[in-house]
């Protein structure tokens, strides 16, 4: 089997691909994330997807290496990471309420055969009502960030939801794994055999 890589440096994404069982490394690519003039939030996170890989091809050139991003969108907004908490509050604020739907796109580049696989899929989030006092004891205890859309539904963040709707649970935490899993499939993987085989040895 070829080896695996994840091209991101994240922790949620790296403890959502070892849920298939199967062994990978993780590297971060080096790319700027700037949205493109009039590009949309599918289009940018199908991109980015396929960037990151692209960046790690050179290093990496014997392996399935999977890319992926995420927006949250609200509106006719795109929202990405905040970074502090002045941006989180604003965003909690905004999706006090509202309904907003995570895009996350996912890549699977074999660079043995330059084959690239893409995606982007959607899951959506229906916001309680919040009031500024709930958003800021939110913020304070879980920091959320890291996360687009501001907090983490693993977490407390479950509590600020009246509604989830969507596929692939994994998708809003930031991997799309039942995607994913058919991505590698063509590829010739199956996890499902894999850690099968790994029982019996």
């Amino acid at each position: 089997m070829q080896p695996i890589l994840l091209a991101s440096s994240s922790a949620y994404r790296r403890d959502l691909l070892k849920k298939l069982g199967l062994h990978f490394d993780w590297a971060s690519p080096d790319i700027d994330e700037s949205p493109l003039p009039n590009e949309s939030a599918d289009m940018l996170v199908e991109r980015l997807a396929i960037a990151k890989a692209n960046a790690l091809a050179t290093q990496y050139p014997a392996h399935l290496i999977v890319g992926s991003d995420q927006v949250a969108v609200l509106g006719d907004d795109i929202l990405g990471k905040p970074h502090n908490y002045e941006r989180a509050f604003a965003q909690l604020r905004a999706a006090s309420g509202q309904q907003v739907i995570f895009k996350t796109g996912i890549c699977l580049l074999n660079t043995q055969t330059n084959n690239i696989q893409s995606s982007v899929e959607e899951f959506t989030v229906n916001f309680k009502i919040l009031s500024d006092e709930q958003i800021h004891y939110y913020l304070n205890y879980e920091q959320p960030y890291d996360c687009a859309g501001s907090f983490k539904c693993e977490g407390l963040g479950i509590a600020l939801f009246t509604k989830l709707s969507g596929d692939d649970p994994n998708t809003l935490i930031g991997l799309p794994l039942i995607r994913l899993i058919e991505m590698l499939n063509n590829e010739g993987v199956d996890p499902l055999v894999l850690a099968t085989k790994k029982l019996s040895t």
